[in-house]
């Protein structure tokens, strides 16, 4: 049982760290660690125990692994299709097809480095996987803990409820994606307000150069159109990007009430990222989120991925850079 031994503490270290602060990507990752190392030493002890069932248990895990990459990429695949039928060619809309084709490009180089057999061409495929597994590990973890973060429960008090804006439709129309954010934060809002508080719901969304008025302004209108109250939205109009929004909303909480609590409102592939920011901001609350389109979620968790690898891009450049040093090391070995 001591094979296990690594798996428990990782595992341990990963609900104290849930348990102190859950707004953390490292949570992440140690999760994604403590689950690989399971694996890795059941495999051992099957493998050591030298029966027939080890064999089979590491050759169903490598045919499973395969039909799951041709799966993912052909949804990858379809999925890229579908967004750039629907929303149109942004780069922003082009992430699922690009993965799809990175990742036939990454099986094409390792097929053509076992055929053919050159030291270059070995290298490269060595460098090429090892990159690929890095960040199919980091995205597996990045997927896993915000499904999990999605449903951790929020303080059963808070003071402020803060949804953030997106951009309108014609300049001055809340979108169906932004509708769904105010739709959850009026949801929070009467949460709250059946267990004896009164919180008051933060508009936040500032004023892009092809809008007719700030997003908050038309997010309140939205609200009170729905027959949300009126007096109990604050607005806030500064803002262009979701650290902004995080940023001028604590401002105006800390100015009405220094010991705030608060929950924060967005889209569900968006929780997760919104929620690293707010730690960073300092933000005394947590990010729950609302339902978005099926087709456009798979996406839209690649931008947030992509995103929060920019925000710890010093840490993967090193590793990245120690992925390819290894790449030159096989070169090197078989030239």
């Amino acid at each position: 049982m001591l094979v296990y031994a690594p798996a428990a503490l990782l595992l341990l270290v990963f609900c104290v760290s849930v348990l102190h602060d859950r707004r953390k990507f490292s949570n992440a990752v140690v999760l994604g660690l403590a689950v690989l190392c399971a694996l890795a030493a059941w495999l051992y002890e099957l493998i050591r125990s030298e029966s027939a069932s080890g064999v089979v248990a590491a050759w169903s895990l490598l045919v499973v692994g395969a039909v799951a990459v041709l799966l993912l990429t052909y949804f990858l695949f379809v999925n890229g299709v579908r967004m750039l039928r629907k929303e149109g060619r942004s780069p922003s809309n082009l992430l699922s097809l690009a993965a799809a084709l990175a990742i036939v490009g990454v099986v094409a180089l390792l097929v053509a480095a076992v055929v053919v057999r050159t030291p270059v061409l070995t290298g490269v495929a060595a460098a090429a996987g090892g990159l690929a597994l890095y960040f199919s590990f980091l995205f597996l973890c990045f997927v896993c803990y915000a499904f999990l973060y999605g449903r951790l429960r929020v303080r059963r008090k808070a003071d402020f409820v803060v949804v953030l804006g997106s951009g309108l439709i014609g300049g001055s129309t809340v979108p169906p994606l932004l509708a769904s954010r105010l739709k959850r934060g009026q949801a929070v809002h009467a949460r709250l307000a059946r267990r004896g508080g009164s919180p008051v719901l933060i508009t936040s969304g500032g004023q892009g150069p092809d809008e007719d008025l700030p997003e908050s302004h038309a997010m309140a209108d939205h609200l009170v159109a729905e027959g949300f109250p009126a007096h109990l939205i604050e607005r806030e109009d500064r803002s262009t990007t979701t650290e902004e929004n995080l940023r001028f909303s604590k401002a105006i909480m800390e100015k009405a009430k220094p010991d705030y609590r608060c929950v924060v409102v967005t889209n569900n592939y968006h929780a997760f990222r919104a929620a690293l920011t707010a730690r960073r901001v300092r933000i005394r609350g947590q990010v729950v989120g609302s339902p978005t389109a099926a087709y456009f979620w798979p996406n839209a968790t690649l931008r947030e991925f992509a995103a929060v690898l920019v925000d710890y891009k010093r840490t993967n450049v090193v590793l990245c850079l120690l992925i390819v040093l290894g790449g030159v090391l096989v070169w090197w070995s078989v030239r």
